[in-house]
């Protein structure tokens, strides 16, 4: 089992929580300001939610099918988890989110939307992102096409911060709204603003019940009460502490229709954490295991939603616990509790970042990939070409190197299909029971804004598998010397470069024009 008591008592002489609700930045770097304004958001943006409720209202009653989510990381994790934990709203648009640039996927949403039926949310914080503007272009395109330039604007919705590029376009191009955020919000803290509400909203989500629910945990949070009873410091020290003492890989278990929440915990566990050779590895997504399957690296964090089928998990998360492993224990009342979640989850990681020592408001790693991106994608307009990766190609030489505590890093740049999902996941699998080590999976381009500020800023125990494959039909990006397959391909090189330079154990294997047989050869080819 797991003492945090002596995490607890540090957080209690240095007065955390208290310091976290004066905005004392100190409690983790000097000097520092701003970053924590997201401590609010659950009763700053209630006024906000009749306005929200009101263009959702309309929306439905124009007859608008479906709302296509354009955005990246903390732009879309949490109305991906939101609109997955949900389903589809009767009387309101489906609500899709692509956070790729694979074009494969950006064809397979763009064939299935009617242009005339659909309304995209353009989401970027800066208001710069390549993948979002990228996107935006190819979709603008295809709406004028079919209703004009004059009338393009009225299918889109922005939401970034003031003052962006994004906000300056909007106008210019006459969206049909513009939301911007409060200042001070960093990215992945960003689920209870306009980031996870607008498109909540326009799907047909509560999200003043939402809001309430993370009100509520907030109240709970509070510096007021005593560290053993505030539920985001006892996650917060579970996780600080679990990780100094070499538990560092932290597991998720959530029932089933909630599962794609583990998709925002680890962004927002990753970025925040991983960094200066340290920082925890969050493991979402990974198939129960019999207990000893399992390294001494590990710390469960189990989210129980009452209603679903949770019997696997049950009995699986009673075998961890009967076999002394580490278990945190959370139950979630209805898919609303989400909220309250999305709360404890942002200040818990907060207060591990100070348990661990590390800053958890920037993410000084994740420029090197954007620079790199930025001279390849200029080598690319001079030239036309793209370069050849230099990268070893042996899945079973990276995996040969696998020390114990060590993780495998799978970071698929393709199409994302049921196939290729499950392929992905049987690869994964067989890597872990191997090598008896964690692994975790991730499409690329989306881990770039996600893991991977740990990737190259975390602990030295990563392997990373890059995986790559062709595409069936590639797509122009309207007004740039590229496309979709083309910037896809160079935002993996530029990736792999930053992981290089950094010494990290990489492989590269393109699965050529058949990824599914050929994630199956790779998964019966490994050896132990």
């Amino acid at each position: 089992m797991l003492d945090t008591g002596p995490t607890l008592d540090r957080l209690r002489r240095t007065g955390a929580v208290a310091r976290t609700w004066r905005r004392d930045h100190s409690l983790w770097r000097p000097g520092e300001s701003g970053a924590l304004a997201w401590l609010d958001l659950p009763e700053s943006m209630l006024p906000n939610c009749a306005g929200l409720s009101r263009i959702a209202s309309e929306v439905a009653a124009e007859g608008v099918g479906r709302v296509v989510l354009l955005g990246m990381g903390g732009s879309s994790l949490a109305p991906l988890a939101l609109s997955a934990a949900f389903g589809p709203q009767p009387g309101f648009p489906e609500l899709v989110v692509l956070d790729s640039t694979a074009p494969d996927w950006v064809g397979r949403v763009s064939r299935s939307s009617d242009p005339g039926r659909t309304l995209f949310v353009v989401s970027s914080k800066s208001g710069e992102t390549t993948e979002t503007d990228a996107l935006y272009r190819y979709f603008r395109r295809s709406v004028e096409s079919h209703v004009g330039e004059e009338n393009a604007g009225g299918r889109f919705v922005a939401v970034t911060d003031p003052g962006s590029p994004l906000e300056r376009l909007a106008r210019r191009d006459r969206f049909r709204a513009v939301f911007l955020d409060p200042p001070g919000v960093v990215g992945r803290y960003s689920a209870l603003s306009f980031f996870g509400l607008v498109p909540s909203a326009l799907s047909g989500l509560d999200v003043y019940k939402l809001l309430e629910r993370g009100a509520g945990m907030r109240r709970l949070c509070g510096a007021e009460a005593a560290p053993e009873e505030n539920p985001g410091v006892l996650l917060g020290a579970a996780m600080g502490h679990a990780a100094m003492e070499g538990r560092d890989k932290l597991t998720l278990v959530t029932s089933p229709s909630i599962a794609a929440f583990g998709l925002w915990v680890e962004q927002l566990v990753a970025e925040s954490t991983g960094k200066g050779g340290g920082g925890i590895v969050p493991v979402t997504g990974e198939p129960l295991m019999p207990p000893g399957a399992y390294g001494r690296d590990r710390l469960f964090v189990y989210l129980r939603l009452d209603g679903d089928p949770n019997a696997a998990a049950d009995e699986g998360v009673a075998a961890l616990e009967a076999a002394g492993r580490p278990v945190v224990r959370i139950r979630l009342a209805d898919a609303y509790d989400l909220g309250s979640e999305f709360f404890r989850w942002e200040f818990a990681t907060a207060l591990a970042g100070t348990a661990l020592g590390i800053y958890p408001f920037d993410q000084p790693d994740v420029e090197l990939t954007k620079q790199n991106t930025r001279e390849l994608l200029a080598g690319h307009a001079a030239t036309g070409l793209l370069p050849q990766a230099q990268a070893p190609t042996s899945l079973n030489g990276l995996l040969a190197q696998a020390q114990p505590g060590d993780y495998l890093a799978i970071m698929a740049y393709t199409d994302s299909t049921p196939a290729v999902d499950a392929a992905l996941a049987a690869l994964r699998a067989a890597a872990a029971e191997s090598h008896g080590i964690a692994a975790t999976v991730g499409y690329g381009p989306r881990l770039l804004h996600s893991t991977g500020q740990l990737h190259k800023g975390g602990p030295g125990s990563g392997l990373f598998l890059q995986l790559t494959a062709a595409h069936r039909r590639d797509l122009p990006v309207p007004g740039k010397p590229y496309t979709f397959g083309a910037l896809t391909g160079l935002q993996a090189l530029a990736d792999l470069a930053a992981l290089e330079s950094k010494g990290r154990r990489v492989a590269r294997v393109d699965l050529g024009s058949d990824p599914v047989s050929a994630l199956s050869g790779l998964r019966n080819g490994i050896t132990r």
